[in-house]
């Protein structure tokens, strides 16, 4: 049971392990697309002329993302090479019935930091999300939008009006009529990978609560693994003597 148990341990903390690569990986490439693409303008049709309104909004929230990114890091880092460091460490002193402190202290450092993270992704679901619902629905004013004299980057004038976080505001920029089809492909593309990290969330804390059960088992199958081999060096030593 003991080994089985690790197996799945190892196995779970490996998807895992992916799980928050892609998610990392997803909030960079949308972080950049952000500053370079969309820190510039988009031409907007409006009463028979065109506007260019400025790709991000004054109110553009951005801790969604740090609070994904955070619990994503976390977890690739501590909870899987953290994990991985410790549980090696806990094999090379598997066969004593004296653990070295350092060994121990790992493990059991690396053991809290998963139950941490657990909580640190739920609260990355809640956050994120109540954030988003708050915000969707929004429109963007034309009229204001096409009164701010704006000027093609550098020279923008970016929009003023309530906040939004990149996804919302995405959002609200495909209802407008953008005079070049590539933008809108662009933007679509984009605002898809935003909801894919977002929804990722939901399978990452799965996955990082199925890694936590089985760390603790694993913990239990161990404290008795140590316990039988102290059981069984005590009476040696003493028909020794």
């Amino acid at each position: 049971m003991g080994r089985l148990t690790s197996l799945a341990l190892y196995c779970f903390m490996a998807i895992f392990m992916l799980d928050c690569a892609l998610e990392m990986g997803l909030i960079s490439s949308t972080v950049y697309w952000l500053h370079n693409r969309a820190g510039k303008d988009f031409e907007v049709n409006y009463t028979g002329s065109t506007f260019p309104l400025h790709g991000k909004p004054v109110g553009l929230l951005a801790d969604q993302g740090h609070t994904s990114n955070g619990a994503a890091g976390t977890g690739f880092v501590a909870v899987g090479l953290g994990g991985i460091f410790s549980l090696c460490l806990r094999s090379r002193n598997s066969r004593k019935a004296k653990q070295s402190g350092f060994s121990t202290f790992m493990y059991n450092l690396w053991l809290t930091l998963v139950i941490l993270n657990v909580l640190l992704c739920l609260g990355a679901i809640v956050y994120v999300f109540y954030l988003t619902n708050t915000h969707d629905n929004q429109h963007i004013n034309m009229a204001l939008a096409a009164g701010l004299d704006n000027k093609p980057y550098p020279n923008f004038v970016a929009y003023p009006d309530l906040f939004w976080t990149p996804e919302t505001w995405l959002a609200a920029v495909l209802d407008l009529p953008l005079t070049k089809a590539a933008d809108r492909a662009d933007i679509f593309v984009w605002y898809v990978v935003q909801k894919v990290w977002r929804w990722n969330l939901i399978p990452m804390f799965i996955l990082q609560s199925i890694v936590a059960v089985l760390a603790v088992l694993d913990w239990r199958s161990h404290k008795k693994q140590v316990r039988s081999y102290g059981d069984y060096e005590m009476p040696a030593k003493r028909m020794s003597t």
